[in-house]
């Protein structure tokens, strides 16, 4: 393969990896200016090439792959730019770092019921998981569809609704595990005996509901924030705590402490921030169809802003509260522990 100049100077320099990297430069057989390319490998030995050589025509070779590029439009020899499969929508339908939600408060509740009482069953664990865990997924597969319907997630292809191809099914899908759900808490809160817990549950659940079911949708008005604040600190956090401990072994008449409180509007505080983040991605999706977020509201420059300081704050808060004995001092080591590990992430 070599490129016959003007003048019948052979200019040898490979363009088998220009090939390489557009399959579909045909065109690159074709004269250019003063210089005709062909591709007769019938004399060119691979094996004969010095490395010079190909370090000084590397450059001339990146030349050429740009300008295939822009002479074929429709084809991509980038591989990102191919269609993402459909393992890959469905993965990214499944969010599961969004169940994280139903871990971190269920698990920070029961360590402060161990903490306070010595009290702690993993099997209620478990089954507090699994009814919060198809909570979970309700809110995840009914917002898609609720956005589906008001046009948010048109062009979304990892909504479960475009994947699945039925709002119906989707919809009823959720309805069912909502139902499970809850079926499973109340079950667990008389195992308990505190009534109170599942009434707190219930007011998370509400809450979830009007964040995002018509005809409430309190989410296109910028109350998604404080909603998921109420819904996962005190509500979820403290209802789980209650669950975690028998009334009968109670010392006391009300199980609430400054430890349980401190811990639950932590968790809530934790809980918005992940929330307020999940918005910056669709700003501009969110105000073309009338959801105004608090993003959308302050602008992305200013969010990112409120999140810096909404994670020195927390640091902060964890850091005093452990300090006037409201949360064990070992949240101040691990608070340190975090920081470092942080630091050394970034």
């Amino acid at each position: 393969m070599a490129a016959f100049c003007s003048g019948g100077q052979v200019c040898s320099f490979p363009l088998f990896s220009v090939r390489r990297s557009c399959p579909s430069a045909t065109h690159l057989n074709k004269k250019k200016g003063n210089c005709q390319i062909s591709f007769d490998d019938g004399g060119y030995s691979f094996g004969n090439v010095k490395q010079s050589a190909r370090a000084r025509t590397s450059e001339r070779c990146q030349w050429e792959s740009i300008k295939c590029e822009k002479k074929n439009p429709d084809y991509s020899c980038d591989q990102e730019n191919k269609d993402v499969s459909r393992a890959t929508l469905i993965w990214r339908a499944i969010k599961l770092p969004i169940y994280s939600v139903a871990v971190v408060p269920l698990t920070v509740a029961s360590a402060s019921a161990y903490l306070q009482t010595g009290q702690f069953s993993m099997l209620r664990y478990l089954g507090l998981l699994i009814s919060s865990i198809f909570i979970i997924t309700w809110l995840n597969l009914s917002n898609d569809v609720y956005d589906f319907d008001t046009g948010a997630d048109k062009n979304k292809k990892e909504s479960v609704v475009n994947i699945v191809g039925s709002r119906t099914g989707t919809l009823v899908a959720a309805n069912l595990l909502l139902a499970f759900g809850f079926v499973g808490l109340t079950g667990l809160a008389l195992v308990a005996g505190n009534v109170r817990s599942l009434l707190l549950l219930l007011c998370a659940v509400m809450c979830g509901y009007v964040y995002q079911c018509p005809p409430f949708r309190l989410s296109y008005q910028g109350l998604g924030e404080p909603l998921c604040f109420a819904s996962f600190g005190p509500f979820a956090t403290t209802a789980f705590y209650m669950m975690q401990i028998t009334s009968s072994n109670l010392g006391y008449r009300c199980p609430l402490t400054t430890t349980v409180l401190s811990a639950s509007l932590l968790v809530g505080c934790t809980t918005t921030l992940i929330l307020f983040c999940s918005h910056f991605h669709q700003v501009e999706g969110d105000r073309a169809v009338g959801k105004f977020s608090p993003l959308v509201r302050v602008g992305q420059k200013a969010g990112s802003e409120v999140v810096k300081i909404s994670i020195v704050a927390l640091y902060g808060a964890l850091f005093v509260l452990s300090l006037g004995s409201a949360l064990p001092l070992t949240c101040t080591v691990f608070l340190r522990l975090d920081y470092t590990n942080g630091k050394h992430g970034c």
